[in-house]
């Protein structure tokens, strides 16, 4: 155990002498790079009126989305309905997904528990 933490230690080490040496150069390099959507005088009123723009956006995409969705969902009824024509690898494609959706509640459910199993442990 002292030996594993010794290591973590030195790369921890290591990544921190990375980051102070190329840290700053990276920041500014990432400003200059992304210049052109910094905005010139950041005031209050500006910030509340690029939340507004966010907001309204987003609120202006939902239909989009929505017939977006329904396309999907559309989709999905054609390929149930023909299920024999699946190919393995649609159908592994399906069966990883939905492993996936059950493997996050499960690991959802653990963690709002506060990281505790439950059950019965002789």
């Amino acid at each position: 155990m002292g030996t594993y933490l010794k290591k973590v230690q030195s790369k921890a080490a290591v990544a921190s002498q990375i980051i102070s040496t190329h840290g700053s150069s990276f920041y500014k390099n990432l400003l200059e790079t992304n210049k052109e959507y910094i905005v010139k005088e950041p005031t209050m009123e500006k910030c509340k009126e690029l939340s507004r723009r966010l907001f309204f956006t987003r609120l202006a995409s939902i239909p989009v989305r929505y017939e977006a969705f329904w396309k999907e969902f559309d989709y999905l009824k054609v390929k149930l309905q023909k299920r024999q024509d699946l190919t393995v690898e649609e159908a592994g494609i399906a069966v990883l997904f939905a492993a996936e959706c059950y493997a996050w509640f499960v690991v959802g459910e653990i963690v709002g528990r506060g990281f505790t199993f439950t059950g019965y442990y002789p």
